[in-house]
């Protein structure tokens, strides 16, 4: 039987490759070789998962970045724009959770919270608000231009704007 995260991980992954409207109890068993009944054993239904994988999204994009960055010795921002660089779910992930937060209220106000999250983080990690609101809008925007910026790209656009900042 899968766990509740086995279910969350397969959401966001999901998610990620078809947005919003392909997170179905039907996609998800079938994505996990497993029966719907297996879904019901950690949610009441499409509602309560939903619930659950915008907070998964949360924890693992945002709460988990800050606690790692956190714990870094020394230089938190650069710690926290390696985890924001790394491979893995990224980019695309995040152009899917705000694709769904434009067209569902509860993916919004999640999305608002993330947000303010994120740049209250680097406000208080770079000492510069304005900075801060510069670095989150060259990530968010990395995304939205088509085609999207590969991590190099990024990892360049970011370090131009800190390089400009000594």
């Amino acid at each position: 039987m899968a766990s509740k995260r086995d279910w969350l991980d397969a959401g966001l992954v999901l998610l990620e490759e078809q947005g919003a409207p392909a997170v179905t109890i039907e996609r998800l068993a079938e994505r996990l070789g497993l029966s719907k009944g297996s879904f019901y054993h950690h949610f009441k239904g499409t509602g309560g998962f939903r619930t659950a994988l915008l907070e998964h999204f949360e924890t693992e994009r945002t709460t988990r970045f800050v606690e790692q960055a956190e714990a870094a010795s020394g230089d938190r921002l650069g710690a926290l724009l390696k985890l924001v660089l790394a491979p893995g779910p990224g980019l695309g992930l995040e152009i899917a959770v705000r694709a769904w937060a434009l067209q569902d209220a509860e993916a919004r106000a999640v999305q608002e919270r993330v947000d303010r999250t994120r740049v209250a983080y680097l406000t208080e990690v770079s000492g510069d608000a304005g900075l801060a609101r510069a670095l989150y809008l060259i990530v968010v925007g990395a995304g939205q231009v088509v085609p999207p910026l590969s991590g190099r790209q990024l990892k360049s656009a970011l370090e131009l704007v800190l390089g400009r900042r000594k």
